[in-house]
């Protein structure tokens, strides 16, 4: 296909990391609100908005979110007008999580009356690692780069198997605990037990392939687990240091064994885990060096996670 033929807009942040990560940063005339990776994005039309103002604590947030839900409306407002005029041939959406981003129904709506030939929805589907990768080739395949998205899978994929094999070399693996929200209360799933895995550990509470279970307190007390990362998604570190009183004010997080034992973390979660796009593997590298320091050091302490 000719490059110029493609006129490309992604409505999720990890669908523009993959349209980048395929070389086609130059065909993206549109994004959503939250696309602001790999840097020079910004610069692209904004076609989403919030429906409700995504400030203020995890439990404020989550409850105006329920109150959009409720009123049987869309989390996100789709621009349809600005999109009519951008003119894509290709819009990239998502059908896992219709709070987490724009979903492919809503995009069928913005685009329900238009005339003549209809842009092409390519909708990410993945709820586990594999469909990670197999999403990367999805849109590669639709954007006619398909040998070029098979060898970005496989880069990743190789990257991946690099760090499950020297964790495998571990004397132990420890039980872990990501939480995915603060409040209410959610223990990160889909891909983020395989991870957990592959970096030499044992996910305690998230399910392979299933969306992130509510969890009670008392349940995260009696998994007692040797590591937490708390990793909320949409927040960055400093937002989340500024929550975790909520779990720290409870005495008996003093007594969880991953608190006393000063193996506590946090992450972006914002920037890394929850978004199914190439920056997977950094997150693998992230949870590699919280399990296992003595093995693994890629530099992301910092700036991708820190110790609290």
């Amino acid at each position: 296909m000719d490059s110029q033929a493609r006129r490309i807009v992604s409505l999720l942040p990890s669908a523009t990391e993959i349209v980048c990560a395929l070389g086609l940063e130059r065909e993206l005339v549109g994004r959503s609100h939250e696309c602001d990776y790999p840097p020079g994005v910004e610069s692209r039309p904004i076609l989403t908005a919030p429906r409700f103002e995504p400030i203020g604590s995890s439990f404020q947030i989550d409850r105006r979110v329920r109150e959009v839900v409720s009123e049987a409306l869309s989390v996100y407002h789709v621009d349809a007008d600005l999109l009519r005029r951008l003119a894509p041939n290709y819009i990239v959406t998502q059908s896992q999580c219709e709070v987490c981003a724009v979903s492919e129904d809503e995009v069928e709506r913005a685009i329900g009356n238009w005339s003549g030939i209809r842009p092409r929805i390519i909708s990410l589907q993945a709820a586990d690692l594999p469909g990670v990768w197999t999403d990367i080739e999805r849109v590669g395949a639709a954007l006619g780069v398909a040998e070029r998205s098979f060898d970005v899978s496989r880069a990743l994929k190789d990257r991946v198997r690099a760090i499950g094999e020297n964790a495998a070399g571990a004397n132990y693996r420890p039980g872990v605990i990501c939480i995915e929200w603060i409040e209410p209360l959610m223990a990160a799933g889909n891909w983020v037990p395989e991870m957990v895995k592959i970096a030499g550990g044992r996910d305690l509470l998230g399910v392979v392939g299933q969306h992130s279970p509510r969890i009670s307190f008392d349940d995260l007390c009696r998994a007692n687990p040797d590591i937490i990362m708390v990793a909320p998604c949409g927040f960055a570190i400093e937002q989340t240091l500024s929550e975790m009183h909520t779990l720290t004010g409870d005495a008996r997080w003093r007594e969880i064994a991953a608190v006393a034992n000063g193996r506590l973390f946090v992450a972006d979660g914002n920037q890394y885990f929850n978004r199914p796009g190439p920056r997977i593997a950094e997150s693998i590298e992230i949870l590699a060096e919280m399990i296992h320091p003595s093995i693994f050091r890629f530099g992301h302490e910092g700036a991708g996670w820190q110790r609290v």
